[in-house]
């Protein structure tokens, strides 16, 4: 059998590395200047992989906002066909070890999925809502633990994640070739933190965080536990099973350099709604969050104003709430996506009206 380094380094995993790298971006600068000489330059990288020469280049970062603030460091595009090249290899040993219910940057996986998996999951915690008690005032139907890591990217401990890895990879050049990939970041603190965007981050999220979903699932023995990223959940008929579990997870999180968010890890009554992968999601339905909705209107009333000046069309306004429509399709909302379609149809030919009516 190959040797898994050896793997990574074939000609043939290169050149689909160099796929999955450029696909989607063939029209960024850095695609079409790699892309000029694209077997010249996936040779050098082979040659320098081989050898152990090569090292990642410096990142560059900026930021975004979606609409948190948020510092993306981003890879050089080579280092980026070494990331492919690298999970390609070892992403299908890992996988097997991952359980069902860890939903991030897996196939067949995602935000949908794991938002199905919880609603399923609140209606065998309720018994279908048969496990109704009055309380306080409030319609109790068990309880959901919402928690989320505290600065998850940035608190990685490399070592951590060296021992991990070195588990189920026991090939001295791939972590070779993974301890200069994470040290490349340039971190606020020496043998911490993961750059986010990076596809090498994503995987590298997962496996860290399957030492928790190994203790919540074997040693807590949870029935009822979603993972997306830094974000969990675990949904009990009891709350005082779940503040036991909580004070549990905080204690394994520490031993792996890792702390619950205080103020964004809470046990509420699944009928009161928690916010969930971009939805606020309650017992019996689901909706956008409120900055979701102020936003497209906002966007709605700036597409408006470009139409008004001629710069876009209405094709064009269109095209660019589809995305928006796309996501809030996943909650209750239909009416809400009827009455904005609506309001924009009129404002449109408000504004086709005034247009023929200028000398």
């Amino acid at each position: 059998m190959i040797p898994l380094y050896d793997q990574l380094c074939l000609m043939k995993n290169l050149k689909n590395a160099y796929r999955k790298a450029r696909k989607g971006k063939v029209t960024k600068w850095y695609v079409k200047e790699f892309d000029a000489n694209a077997e010249k330059n996936l040779v050098e990288l082979q040659k320098e992989l081989l050898s152990g020469t090569y090292e990642p280049r410096p990142m560059k970062t900026f930021i975004i906002r979606d609409p948190k603030t948020r510092v993306i460091s981003a890879s050089n595009f080579r280092d980026r066909i070494v990331h492919h090249a690298l999970c390609n290899v070892i992403e299908p040993i890992f996988e097997k070890a991952f359980i069902h219910d860890s939903y991030a940057n897996r196939k067949g996986k995602g935000t949908h999925a794991a938002l199905e998996r919880f609603d399923r999951f609140k209606r065998k915690v309720s018994k279908n809502g048969l496990l109704l008690s009055q309380k306080d005032n409030n319609i109790v139907c068990g309880y959901v633990l919402k928690a989320d890591i505290k600065h998850y990217f940035d608190s990685v401990d490399h070592e951590v994640m060296m021992r991990t890895i070195r588990r189920k990879i026991p090939d001295d050049k791939i972590l070779c070739l993974i301890r200069r990939i994470l040290y490349n970041y340039n971190s606020k603190i020496l043998g911490k933190g993961m750059p986010i965007g990076n596809l090498t981050s994503q995987f590298f999220a997962n496996v860290y965080l399957n030492e928790l979903d190994y203790f919540v699932k074997h040693k807590l023995r949870v029935k009822y536990y979603v993972r997306y990223v830094d974000d969990f959940v675990i949904l009990h008929e009891s709350r005082e099973i779940l503040e036991s579990y909580k004070i549990q997870i905080s204690g394994f999180l520490n031993n792996i350099k890792l702390e619950l968010h205080p103020q964004k890890s809470k046990i509420v009554p699944l009928c009161s709604g928690i916010k969930l992968l971009g939805f606020r999601v309650f017992y019996k339905y689901r909706l956008p969050k409120k900055g979701s909705i102020s936003r497209i209107i906002h966007r709605i009333d700036y597409f408006l104003s470009l139409y008004n000046d001629g710069i876009i069309s209405k094709g064009e306004i269109l095209r660019r709430i589809d995305g928006w429509n796309a996501y809030a399709m996943h909650a209750n909302t239909y009416k809400l996506r009827e009455s904005l379609m609506e309001s924009l149809a009129k404002k449109l030919d408000d504004i086709d009206k005034d247009k023929i009516q200028m000398p």
